[in-house]
C-alpha cells in the first residue's frame, strides 16, 4: 500500500440511500409535430432554390434531430433546399471535421435530419459594430440565402444577463466559428452583457435570418417549450423565455453536503463539464445566490460523448486516475485557447473509493466520521440523487424529495472502483 492510501484507510464512508427528486414534468409528446405547427408560419418565405443554412449547436438537447428535421421538410417543402452547418464556436477541437464529429455524436447526420451537413471553420467578416468590434460569421451560412437559428435557451454557466446561452449568443458567437468565439473571449466575459445582443443584433439585421427557433427543456431533459420567432421577435421574446427556462431547472434539494460526488461531466451536459447552477461552483465572477455549496466536489469520470475534453475540472477539488487517463488535450485546449481561461488538474487518486475519501480529508472544519455526501450521476440528469444516511432526518419534510431505497454501502469494485 502507499502513502497516500495509507492518509487515506482512516477514512469511513457513510452508506447511501436513493432518493428521488420531483419537479414540473410536463413536456412536448410529439416534438416534430408541434416544431413543425409552431414553424409553418414561416413556409411561405421559403421560395423554389433558396439555399437555406440550419444552425446546428454542441450542446445536448433533447429531440433536436427531429426538431431539425421539421426545419429542413419545411424548406424542402417549400421547394428549397436546407443544408444544417455547425454554429458552436470552437467546440469540436476547432477543426470542420471535429466540429461535424460532435454534431454526429448528438445524432445530428444527414440521414436523421434529411439534409446535408456542411462543416467548415472559414467566416466572413460582415460588419464593424459601434464599439469597433468585428463581426463574423460562417462563410457557407453568409452565401446561402436564408438562416435559421435552432438553439436552446437557458442560463449560462459563466455570466448573468438579459441574454445568455441561447439564440442572440449563437448569432453572435456559435456562427462566428472559433475566430469569432475567442475575439469575445479576448474581450472578456464581463462584456458578454454588452456584445451578444450587439453583434447578435447586427446579424439579425444584415443577414438573412428566416426565422429563430429557441427550445426549453424542463428539468428532466424534456423538450416542454418551442419558440418560432421572426428575426424582429428574437430580441424582445428571448429574455422572457430565459426568465421561464431558469424557473424550469432542476436543483439539488438538499441544499448543501459537505462533499459532492458527481459520476461524470462533460460538454455534453454543459459548456463548463458541470452546469454550476447545478454544483454551486461558478468559475467567474458570479452575482447570483448559488442553490446548493459543497466543501468538496469530486468528479469520477468523463462521458464518453465529451471525446476527451475535460472544460471545467478546475472546479472539481479531486478527480481519478481515470480522468486523467481519458484527458485529451487536443479536444480540450483549443476551448481553451479560445476562450483565454487555463484548465488546472486537480489532484487525482487510483481510484473511485480514494478520490471520495481524499475529498473528505481535505474538507475543512466537517466531522469526518459523519460527513455529509451527496452523489449525482451527472448536472443534467437529477431525478435520482444519492444522499449519506446521517442525512435523512434532516431530509424529512423537503418538498419534492422522496426516499426509494434502503441504506446501501458503496458498491466498488476489487479495484476500488463503482464500474
Amino acid at each position: 500500500m502507499n502513502v497516500i492510501s495509507n492518509l487515506l484507510r482512516p477514512i469511513s464512508l457513510p452508506r447511501m440511500v436513493r432518493m428521488r427528486q420531483r419537479f414540473a414534468g410536463d413536456h412536448i409528446q410529439n416534438v416534430y409535430g408541434e416544431t413543425r405547427r409552431s414553424i409553418e408560419r414561416f413556409a411561405q418565405a421559403v421560395r423554389p432554390g433558396m439555399r437555406v443554412a440550419i444552425a446546428g449547436g454542441s450542446r445536448g438537447i433533447a429531440n433536436i434531430p427531429d426538431i431539425l428535421r421539421a426545419v429542413a421538410d419545411l424548406v424542402k417543402e417549400g421547394g428549397g433546399d436546407p443544408f444544417i452547418f455547425p454554429a458552436m464556436g470552437s467546440h469540436g477541437g476547432a477543426t470542420a471535421d471535429g466540429q461535424r464529429d460532435v454534431l454526429t455524436s448528438l445524432g445530428i447526420t444527414e440521414a436523421a435530419c434529411g439534409c446535408p451537413i456542411i462543416s467548415s471553420m472559414d467566416t466572413v467578416q460582415i460588419a464593424v459594430s459601434p464599439e469597433n468590434t468585428p463581426v463574423y460569421i460562417d462563410q457557407a451560412a453568409a452565401r446561402a440565402d436564408a438562416i435559421v437559428l435552432v438553439n436552446r435557451i437557458k442560463p449560462h454557466p459563466m455570466f448573468m444577463a438579459d441574454y445568455e446561452s441561447g439564440l442572440m449568443k449563437m448569432a453572435s458567437i456559435g456562427l462566428a466559428k472559433q475566430r469569432g468565439a475567442e475575439f469575445f473571449h479576448q474581450a472578456g466575459i464581463e462584456r458578454f452583457h454588452r456584445l451578444i445582443p450587439l453583434h447578435g443584433s447586427i446579424v439579425l439585421e444584415k443577414c438573412k435570418v428566416l426565422f429563430g427557433l429557441g427550445i426549453i427543456e424542463n428539468a428532466y431533459d424534456q423538450t416542454c417549450g418551442i419558440a418560432a420567432l421572426a428575426p424582429e421577435e428574437i430580441a424582445a421574446r428571448e429574455p422572457g423565455l430565459l426568465l421561464e427556462a431558469k424557473a424550469r431547472m432542476p436543483r439539488i434539494l438538499p441544499g448543501k453536503a459537505d462533499v459532492l460526488v458527481v459520476d461524470k461531466m462533460g460538454k455534453d451536459i454543459s459548456g463548463d463539464g458541470m452546469d454550476p447552477h447545478i454544483t454551486g461552483r461558478f468559475s467567474r465572477s458570479y452575482t447570483g445566490k448559488p442553490n446548493f455549496s459543497a466543501k468538496r466536489l469530486v468528479v469520477l469520470d468523463l462521458t464518453d460523448a465529451t471525446k476527451g475534453n475535460f472544460i471545467g475540472i478546475d472546479a472539481a477539488d479531486v478527480t481519478t486516475r481515470r480522468v486523467i487517463d481519458k484527458a485529451d488535450i487536443q479536444q480540450t485546449y483549443p476551448n481553451s485557447l479560445t476562450s483565454c481561461c487555463s484548465q488546472h488538474m486537480p489532484m487525482h487518486m487510483r481510484n473511485d473509493r480514494e478520490a471520495i475519501q481524499c475529498a473528505i480529508k481535505i474538507a475543512p472544519g466537517i466531522d469526518r466520521d459523519r460527513a455529509t455526501i451527496i452523489r449525482i450521476a451527472d448536472t443534467l440528469h437529477l431525478s435520482e440523487i444519492r444522499v449519506s444516511e446521517n442525512m435523512m432526518e434532516a431530509m424529512q419534510g423537503v418538498a419534492g424529495l422522496e426516499r426509494i431505497g434502503e441504506p446501501e454501502d458503496w458498491a466498488f469494485d476489487a479495484q476500488g472502483n463503482l464500474w
